[in-house]
């Protein structure tokens, strides 16, 4: 599990939820634009969402949570459900392979490529 931290509240989701989240926003951040989305999070113990503007001037950090802060209610097939959504997004911002790039330290030469909107 991580612990995202955004705009100055902490929440906890899960592993590829994060990686995810990180990546859409890096890529939006990149092309100067914004996106709003839907992560599921763990809060007090049990599963809800958040809803979140990600992109260029929305800062995101994720670090590894406390084991502690996470119960018993989980529904994993919803974070994996929420992390493919969020990987579709990436993909249809910036084609099918954006996700590897995205990765990889050539990030910013790949999506030099795309204009900004």
């Amino acid at each position: 599990m991580k612990q995202i931290t955004y705009a100055g509240d902490s929440l906890l989701t899960s592993d590829a939820v994060a990686s995810a989240l990180i990546e859409l926003t890096a890529c939006l951040a990149k092309k100067g634009i914004a996106e709003a989305v839907s992560i599921p999070i763990i809060k007090n113990g049990t599963t809800s969402d958040a809803e979140l503007v990600i992109g260029v001037g929305n800062d995101v950090l994720a670090v590894p949570a406390d084991p502690d802060l996470v119960g018993d209610g989980l529904d994993a097939s919803h974070f994996s459900d929420a992390a493919d959504e969020l990987r579709a997004k990436l993909d249809s911002h910036f084609g099918a392979s954006a996700a590897q790039f995205a990765r990889s330290t050539d990030i910013d030469s790949y999506l030099d490529e795309y204009p900004a909107h």
